[in-house]
């Protein structure tokens, strides 16, 4: 059974000859195309702390859970509503084809897309208004892919997001969105950790594997966890995991191996999950986010979902963790072959226990 639909991360605008025009006619939109090797120009990523004084409100924006990720409600140039789901490892949002080609929207500049298991030249399509809960944003060039790669109608990314705080509940399948220039208010039961942000995403630094220091991308638009080579040869020397293959399929269709071990023990500030099932690869994200150096992990959603809410302030790089309770619980994480057992526990701080 494959592991399926994976972030996409859009890095560098190519100077290739811009598409086509709106007129009556749906966009002839290219399929991906391989792209040119190139070396990364990202720069290296500064430490994150740990702050538990924030919390999020905003308002409403209906929501449903796709597999382990949340989609929400979109209206593309005033239609649909939409379901896109929630990419904060993405630098761009992502439109279907079948809603590019019922709106006719029309061609903009191809781009070099840094997918999780390969890189893409794409077609991008003009898009005048995209609409999240309370928030516009206007004038946007994003890629068109199928709808089967990506898992839904479209994707919501960063450049969505960055003036926005949001809530995931994963409890309640639902979802929040607050403009992050509204000051934020403490809501004791919440975990908040500072991150340094790099073209958008939200990087921790405070997060150990088997007792493995590394940076973390919080990631929603992964349904597996993912770390780098780097980890990988780290826990092998020191014999902390034992490690499996299995498949996994990116936003433009290709489909790679990974190694998949189940980790002792994973640690994201003050709270603890052990066994944690963890793939392996050096997939391009990290690359693109300057963290094929040392131990690295993309944060997704089969182990956010874990949590009662978890909260992104785009604007002030911070993430907030709520726990459903304070007690240690036994949790069950999905490989996409099989659930594995886990436990959650925390250090019994007040501020991460649910209410």
């Amino acid at each position: 059974m494959l592991l399926r639909r994976f972030n996409l991360v859009l890095a560098f605008a190519l100077a290739l000859s811009a598409g086509g025009d709106a007129g009556a006619q749906a966009p002839l939109i290219s399929k991906p195309k391989p792209a040119p090797h190139g070396p990364s120009t990202v720069e290296p990523l500064t430490p994150a702390v740990i702050d538990n004084t924030l919390a999020i409100g905003g308002d409403d924006v209906k929501a449903k859970q796709v597999e382990t990720r949340l989609s929400v409600e979109v209206h593309v140039n005033g239609r649909g509503p939409y379901h896109f789901l929630v990419d904060s490892g993405a630098d761009t949002s992502v439109v279907g084809l079948r809603i590019a080609r019922d709106l006719q929207l029309p061609l903009g500049t191809p781009a070099l897309l840094n997918g999780m298991t390969d890189r893409n030249v794409v077609d991008r399509v003009k898009v005048a208004e995209l609409t999240l809960g309370p928030s516009t944003i206007r004038d946007l060039e994003i890629p068109a892919l199928k709808e089967q790669d990506m898992g839904g109608e479209g994707m919501i990314g960063i450049d969505a997001l960055v003036r926005q705080r949001l809530m995931m509940d994963f409890e309640k399948r639902l979802i929040k969105v607050e403009d992050a220039r509204i000051p934020s208010k403490y809501v004791a039961g919440e975990i908040v950790i500072t991150a340094h942000r790099r073209r958008g995403q939200l990087i921790l630094t405070e997060v150990r594997a088997a007792g493995l220091k590394l940076d973390a991308v919080i990631d929603t638009g992964t349904e597996i966890s993912i770390g780098n080579i780097a980890l990988r040869e780290k826990l092998i020397r020191n014999h902390r995991g034992r490690f499996f293959t299995v498949q996994a399929t990116g936003v433009t269709g290709k489909t790679v191996d990974l190694e998949l071990a189940e980790v002792a023990e994973l640690q994201l500030g003050p709270v603890t999950l052990q066994n944690v099932p963890i793939a392996f690869a050096d997939v391009p994200p990290f690359t693109v986010f300057g963290l094929s150096g040392g131990p690295a992990l993309l944060l997704g959603t089969d182990i956010l979902e874990t949590f009662r809410r978890v909260s992104l302030d785009f604007q002030a790089r911070k993430v907030r963790f709520q726990l459903r309770r304070c007690t240690s619980q036994e949790i069950a994480i999905s490989t996409g072959m099989s659930s594995v057992p886990t436990r959650l526990s925390s250090t019994g701080e007040a501020e991460v226990c649910g209410r």
